[in-house]
């Protein structure tokens, strides 16, 4: 079968485009043909109104979340987007006429309210050509701030009818279990939950002669203790509850034999290590920084230095970010919302203890897998200042925890080995494949 997956964007390391390049592999084994359709020249068919930061549809955006100010009228302004959406009909028509596709999986041109054109344009081919069609939703606009006062009326209407859309010719999917309900409740369609996955068949990260000198180059001793936090710098991270985690197991009783035979000494330090990148908040970057200092929680900072793959970057080398989890020896997830959890699963395949806040999708979806895991809880409350914060008391449970994963070598490969498998077994891409058969 020809399949056509679209999106925004394509080759980028957005949570998104690596899902898609998920999809695509196991399509691809099935023994179907796979394209890309999105705004990025990375894809094999570009429309670039696609285009995430398509400056008319950055326009688009302000004018129908924010504030009417480039139109006369709301008139006008619908005008303008029925206009945009009758070009870019005309064009995936084309494409996808010329390309034979047989199948269509737009990826969450259905749900963001984005790009509104774009969903008009994708439902009106789907429904003359009457093209089979998987809408894989991985957020929708009920669950962002930006999307939840329109400025016209019309718009209001534009995502009531077109996101998601009710067609014969689409199934729907979804990442989590509550989202499924969500779409239920709201707009009274079914769908099935395709969970992200993760390639636990592919060769283990090891250290090898391309990472071994990672730990000196960061200022890291052999015999520190490597705290890993590998989200990107976001709020909604609470990068907070992991500095409080790390500055509590400071104080634990950590000296002498750690599980791997280091000798773990007065000399030796608890560092922060965080690879992600840092988006545009500079006001949490300084609360995070004050907060580490008064904690005395050594942070380093790294983005510079990792990046999706190895690479050279102004001469300098640029390591992989599975790089960082090689030479940590604990891994905090610690957000308080996901929409599924893709750096847990990476922890899980790298073979390493991680500490978790259960926001609300590990509950309803993860936790019924029965990981071995240090918890801190499902409860948090805001601070004056509106950051996160968990009671002193859920800190200890999970300190309890890290501490046998940090010195009992027994224990810590035996709750490694078994995360690994359980999560190789129900979220592979071997159980990605299982769903795709069945919706296909």
């Amino acid at each position: 079968m020809r399949i056509a997956l679209a999106h925004f964007r394509t080759g980028q390391t957005d949570g998104v485009s690596l899902e898609m390049d998920k999809w695509r592999l196991v399509l691809e084994k099935m023994g179907h043909q796979v394209v890309y359709i999105s705004g990025t020249p990375e894809a094999e068919i570009q429309i670039e109104e696609l285009f995430y930061k398509n400056e008319k549809n950055l326009k688009f955006v302000d004018n129908a979340y924010r504030c009417l100010k480039d139109y006369s009228s709301e008139a006008e302004f619908q005008a303008e987007i029925e206009a945009e959406a009758a070009q870019i009909a005309q064009k995936l028509e084309k494409e996808i006429k010329n390309a034979g596709i047989e199948l269509l999986i737009p990826n969450n041109i259905f749900s963001l309210g984005w790009n509104l054109p774009a969903a008009i344009a994708f439902k009106q081919v789907i429904e003359k050509l009457k093209l089979k069609t998987i809408a894989h939703h991985h957020d929708f606009y009920w669950e962002r701030d930006l999307y939840s006062s329109p400025v016209c009326d019309f718009v209001n209407d534009i995502l009531g009818e077109y996101f998601p859309p009710r067609l014969k010719e689409i199934e729907h999917v979804v990442i989590n279990k509550l989202a499924q309900k969500e779409l239920k409740k709201r707009k009274g369609l079914e769908a099935t939950v395709v969970p992200n996955v993760f390639d636990f068949k592919q060769p283990l990260w090891k250290s090898d002669p391309y990472n071994e000198d990672l730990r000196s180059k960061l200022g890291i001793k052999e015999d520190d203790i490597v705290v890993l936090h590998a989200t990107r710098i976001a709020e909604r991270k609470a990068v907070e509850l992991a500095i409080e985690f790390t500055a509590r197991l400071q104080q634990q009783k950590l000296q002498g034999k750690l599980y791997d035979g280091r000798e773990f000494s007065s000399e030796n330090r608890v560092v922060f290590l965080l690879p992600g990148l840092t988006e545009e908040n500079e006001n949490y970057i300084q609360f995070l920084k004050q907060q580490a200092a008064e904690s005395e929680v050594e942070i380093i900072w790294a983005n510079n230095l990792f990046a999706h793959q190895r690479s050279a970057r102004g001469g300098k080398k640029i390591y992989s970010l599975w790089d960082s989890y090689v030479i940590s020896d604990l891994i905090t997830y610690t957000s308080i919302k996901e929409g599924w959890g893709n750096q847990l699963l990476e922890a899980l395949f790298a073979k390493k203890p991680v500490v978790v806040f259960e926001y609300p999708v590990f509950k309803s979806d993860i936790k019924q897998y029965n990981l071995n895991l240090a918890s801190l809880g499902s409860e948090y409350q805001k601070r004056e200042d509106g950051y996160i914060k968990i009671a002193e008391k859920k800190f200890e449970p999970a300190l309890k925890e890290a501490l046998k994963y940090l010195k009992d070598q027994d224990y810590r490969q035996q709750t490694v080995e078994e995360n690994f498998e359980i999560a190789a077994a129900e979220l592979s891409y071997s159980r990605l494949e299982e769903l795709l058969e069945k919706l296909i």
